[in-house]
């Protein structure tokens, strides 16, 4: 069984992340959405509701492409923590988690 973390920012092109994300053939992912606010879930601005809509394709994409299962979408790494992974892509992945 393969894990894998996949950081999503503002910056992230999302193509390329599936890309990398499908190159290591993982079984289950798990997506950090890193660098927006709290609130972000509920956020009813145009710019929010924007962001889910991007999300719901991406983990759609992930899983078409790659057969792997998205188990979670974490808002933080705080979230993250004690979680272990067998490989991180995307973002800031050299950050300690």
């Amino acid at each position: 069984m393969s894990d894998l973390l996949a950081i999503v920012d503002r910056l992230s092109t999302d193509e390329v992340l599936v890309d990398e994300i499908a190159r290591r053939h993982p079984d289950r992912v798990t997506v950090l959405l890193e660098g927006e606010q709290p609130d972000w879930a509920s956020d009813e601005s145009p710019r929010g509701r924007a962001l889910r809509d991007r999300l719901a394709a991406l983990l759609a994409a992930i899983e078409q492409r790659t057969g792997a299962v998205v188990v979670g979408l974490a808002g933080s790494r705080d979230q993250l923590r004690g979680w272990r992974f067998d490989r991180v892509v995307g973002g800031r992945a050299a950050a300690a988690l």
